[in-house]
């Protein structure tokens, strides 16, 4: 019998991790309930699976800020692959950080043994969906010029799509069209490292001192031939000859715990944990102020047996009202509480996920909320939570992740090598003055002692907010002008219910249309983890699509 025979039809947009992870969980469901259904997958990446975070291609030197340790992405039942560290050619070492190009390989060798699946055909489509109508028989997409469908059921997996550029950046575009500079993206790191090439002896500025920066300073060193040795950075001549990175606040992240010994250090304890998944239960349905001490209330217990566990603390009298001040200004004053230059942090980072100097109120509090981060997912994303609440709440965790999602130590240890060479400059990180220049864009500081540079190349490395308002890729505009994607609130993402149904500005539900992932920001929180592609959100999604369908 032919499996398409009296299946039914969805469609799902975006073949990332997400859009991998929808598919497996529907693929489960329909085998274990011995069902058929016909999948179209509409994605116009030559790696399908992977997604351009993950790309095959991409540059080995690009590394994920996960320990092989820690990657928990469980294959489904079919799957013939495995786990990651089974499925690699080599043991890995538990405590190094893979490839981002390995991650992908294994991604598409999972999509591949979707594909096997009798029960679900899977169809690929390499386009990009450029429109998208409801008819009475349902969602039709636009592709190629070609129109597809209906469906019962459209998913959108999209990732981060293209955005408007904010007021600077499109400032700085016209700017280097008309001067004949270069204004380059910091991916992909392929592409970068090419462009590079002809930037030794230059300038060159970085927007953005998160983790993307990290990516840049090995695209414009080590892939032009430099060695980091033990004893430093050793130069090849044909990197730029200074490279100046900034942000808004010049605070590099804080990189994560070296080894599993060090990492076990923050481990919360089982009673502890009940007692954080209790509190979110109450602070996802409470008012702004009151989810913020439900929460504190629940950390700060485990934030101070730890700080007293360490030889940083004599002081246990106080030690708690230390950790209550700390989490109340992280609420409202997000990383302003770390002092010094900003290699000075830099350094200090090295030297905690070392286990070199005794952790800090903030880093033992954002390596536990990165060690709560699956039931944190589980406690707010399947609640309705109000608006303001969301807002609040998703900004506490956004705010952490400067700990949470901090690099590899081993990059950071690169970035002070690089310093010491005087190959990367850190004097200009906080928020400078950038003036355009027919050569450039010059970069100065309200300090006298720090002299003003010109940089000739300036590369982009600022993750842009999922806000709908700045999507200017096919789709969301069209969708939220409709009114059938509406933010939660200013500053979040659309609105969807707990098993991805797009809720319209009326809060109803959009029939047969969903949506996962970072686009959904705020109806669901951690959403930038690659172990929420494969989480409990695309399995509460495949769950109601057969219900529904």
């Amino acid at each position: 019998m032919d499996v398409n025979e009296n299946a039914a039809r969805i469609a799902v947009v975006g073949l990332g991790p997400r859009g991998l992870g929808a598919l497996e969980a529907l693929g489960e469901r329909l085998l274990r309930d011995g069902r058929r259904m016909a999948v179209d997958v509409f994605d116009p990446a030559s790696f399908p699976g992977a997604g351009p975070n993950f790309c095959p291609e991409e540059s080995p030197l690009c590394l994920l800020n996960i320990p092989n340790r820690d990657i928990a992405i469980r294959p489904p039942s079919f799957s013939t692959c495995g786990q990651f560290a089974d499925w690699l050619d080599r043991t890995p070492d538990p405590d190094s950080f893979p490839t981002r190009a390995d991650l992908g390989r294994y991604l598409q060798a999972r999509l591949a043994d979707v594909r096997a699946l009798d029960r679900m055909p899977v169809t690929l489509h390499p386009e990009c969906v450029d429109q998208i109508e409801r008819s009475e028989e349902g969602w039709k997409l636009n592709a190629g010029d070609r129109w597809f469908g209906p469906y019962a059921e459209v998913l959108l997996t999209l990732g981060q799509p293209r955005t408007a550029p904010d007021d600077q950046l499109a400032e700085w575009t016209e700017h280097a069209q008309r001067a004949g500079l270069h204004l380059s993206d910091a991916y992909p790191a392929r592409r970068l490292e090419e462009q590079a090439k002809g930037w030794q002896g230059e300038i060159v500025a970085i927007r953005g001192l998160a983790l993307s920066s990290f990516d840049v300073c090995r695209a414009l060193t080590a892939a032009q031939g430099g060695q980091f040795q033990a004893q430093g950075y050793i130069a090849s001549g044909r990197e730029p000859k200074r490279i100046i990175a900034f942000s808004l606040d010049g605070k590099p992240p804080f990189a994560k715990p070296e080894t599993e010994q060090i990492d076990a250090w923050f481990e919360p304890l089982a009673a502890e944990t009940e007692v954080f998944v209790s509190a979110l239960d109450r602070a996802a349905t409470s008012d702004p102020d009151s989810a913020a001490e439900i929460i504190n209330a629940a950390l700060v217990p485990v934030v101070t047996r730890i700080l007293e566990m360490s030889s940083a603390s004599d002081r246990a009298s106080d030690g708690a009202t230390d950790v209550i001040d700390w989490l109340q200004t992280e609420w409202t004053s997000p990383s302003t509480q770390e002092t010094g230059s900003p290699r000075e942090i830099l350094r200090r980072g090295i030297a905690l996920a070392e286990g070199k100097q005794p952790p800090t109120i903030g880093y033992i509090v954002g390596q536990v909320w990165r060690k709560w981060q699956d039931e944190f997912r589980a406690g707010f994303n399947p609640v309705v939570v109000a608006a303001e609440t969301a807002k609040a709440i998703v900004g506490f965790d956004e705010g952490l992740k400067r700990y949470s999602y901090g690099p590899p130590v081993s990059s950071a240890r690169e970035m002070d090598a690089l310093i010491e060479a005087g190959i990367l400059d850190l004097s200009l990180a906080i928020d400078p003055d950038i003036e355009l220049t027919k050569t450039g864009w010059k970069l100065s500081s309200q300090e006298e002692a720090v002299d003003a540079v010109e940089a000739s190349v300036m590369i982009d490395a600022v993750l842009p907010s999922p806000d709908l308002s700045t999507i200017a890729a096919p789709l969301v505009p069209d969708l939220t002008q409709s009114g059938l994607l509406h933010p939660l609130t200013s500053g979040l993402a659309a609105q969807t219910a707990a098993d991805g149904r797009v809720l319209d500005r009326h809060g109803t539900p959009v029939t047969g249309l969903c949506l996962l992932g970072r686009l959904a920001l705020g109806s669901v929180v951690a959403v930038d983890s690659l172990h929420d592609c494969f989480g409990d959100a695309t399995n509460r999604w495949a769950a109601g699509v057969l219900r529904r369908v």
